[in-house]
């Protein structure tokens, strides 16, 4: 028998792309999709993971390469914390898309995270789970990625997006009850091939680095549309969008808390056209779902993740799912795409055990 059960979801950020490792505001919430991760401990440091038939076993004496590398870095950050993770054979399951922007490998990082402090008694307070899982995919895994996405499957809750603020990882609760309101988030997987995804990502945030050391501040977070004349070329393009990147989450929160739901909707397209030209993350497929979806009646709609490819999510009154839907569906039939995968995405738990 298991010594227990553990789960961590994918999630969808709702507003507030690349600002993260910027030290700026997000916005995401928690997907019904999870990793779950059926854990049983062994008396020695050494660990199995098995998933969709393959099997990987490892003590950290040589470099874990492939996706067992999330669980490995996990162990490793733990370790180089301080703590002694216990050994265990981690059986994992997952409906979280792969490959699609709603942070497959943040769920399965947290996940096994959950399990590992849980089981092993580990004093690993939840508000610094995090840093730590983030830890795992910067320096084991070698993914520059911000802190949001390891937040928002540690620490969301059900009904709420979570309000981050990436420099001081304040963290506050928004309702965000887009049932309640006859609304519904429609989530397109646009089954863009992720090419080049990686290396970009890193392109984008050394670009944002190289702006705030241009123009003397700790990180983009500190910048204002005034300062942007001191640049030129890329990296004014990259801090353009960043510096109104982050009002839009602060204005998108604003307007969350006085229970105006419908009226996120500019703010989330908004939010598209700078990640589409002064970003320059979304392709093709993510730039005819939006038009598609809004030209169909939904209220905003923007590209989510990191970008070239992924998901695309529309704000949308919950009677028209299905048109809307059809809608970008039509759209790519016309230009040859084929056909997205679509869900309604309802705002969930963050990680727990489940048995």
């Amino acid at each position: 028998m298991p010594d227990g059960v553990f789960a961590a979801p994918g999630r969808v950020n709702l507003i507030g792309e690349h600002t993260d490792y910027c030290e700026g505001f997000v916005l995401p919430f928690a997907l019904p999709h999870r990793t779950v991760v059926t854990a049983t401990l062994l008396d020695r440091p050494e660990w199995t993971v098995q998933s969709r038939g393959e099997t990987v076993h490892f003590d950290l004496s040589e470099p874990v390469r492939g996706w067992a590398s999330y669980v490995a870095g996990v162990v490793w950050a733990l370790r180089d914390a301080g703590y002694s993770p216990p050994g265990a054979l981690l059986s994992l399951e997952s409906d979280v898309p792969l490959g699609a922007g709603l942070s497959s490998s943040a769920a399965l990082e947290c996940a096994a995270l959950t399990a590992l402090v849980e089981l092993g008694g580990l004093d690993l307070p939840l508000s610094r789970r995090p840093a730590l899982a983030q830890r795992a995919e910067n320096v084991y895994v070698g993914m520059p990625c911000g802190i949001m996405d390891q937040s928002a499957s540690t620490l969301a809750r059900a009904g709420h997006a979570l309000f981050l603020d990436c420099r001081s990882l304040a963290v506050e609760h928004i309702p965000f009850d887009v049932t309640g309101q006859g609304l519904a988030v429609l989530v397109m997987d646009t089954r863009s091939p992720h090419e080049l995804v990686d290396s970009e990502y890193a392109a984008r945030r050394a670009a944002c680095e190289r702006a705030a050391a241009a123009l003397g501040v700790a990180a983009l977070r500190d910048a204002t549309l005034v300062d942007l004349s001191r640049l030129d070329g890329v990296e004014q393009r990259r801090a353009r969008h960043v510096v109104t990147e982050d009002q839009r989450v602060l204005d998108t929160v604003a307007l969350l808390r006085a229970g105006k739901v419908r009226d996120i909707g500019p703010l989330l397209t908004a939010s598209h056209e700078s990640l589409r030209h002064d970003f320059e993350v979304t392709v093709p497929r993510l730039d005819v779902a939006v038009e598609a979806a809004l030209a169909a009646g939904a209220y905003g709609a923007r590209m989510t993740g990191g970008g070239f490819g992924g998901c695309v999510l529309a704000l949308v009154d919950a009677g028209t799912v299905s048109t809307v839907d059809g809608a970008v569906r039509e759209a790519f039939a016309r230009r040859g795409f084929g056909a997205p995968e679509s869900f309604v995405a309802i705002p969930g738990p963050g990680a727990s055990r489940i048995g």
